[in-house]
């Protein structure tokens, strides 16, 4: 008998209905801050255009998030350049939010 082969995807399919809502939810968990600014700036991005960014957007922004208050904030001001490509698009979404 010939052996099977089973097709493997790495990509995780996309979200649906729930799994999309609790994702917003732990994403705006995560977007909660010691600094009010960033808590106002990072939910009405979240709220507005998050659904529309790509993975690679998505990937950027769970990068952002893992930052430190300070360092992130002077990003979002401007204050301090952030890392070409992706990322500097994503802060320009965040500040135009």
């Amino acid at each position: 008998m010939p052996a099977k082969v089973l097709s493997v995807s790495r990509a995780w399919p996309a979200p649906t209905g729930d799994k999309v809502e609790r994702n917003l939810e732990r994403l705006r968990w995560r977007a909660r801050r010691g600094l009010l600014e960033l808590d106002i700036v990072l939910g009405r991005f979240i709220e507005a255009h998050y659904a529309q960014l790509d993975e690679a957007g998505r990937q950027a922004f769970e990068v952002l998030l893992d930052m430190p208050d300070n360092p992130l904030w002077d990003m979002v001001a401007g204050r301090q350049e952030a890392a070409p490509g992706e990322q500097q698009a994503l802060l320009e979404k965040i500040r135009a939010a």
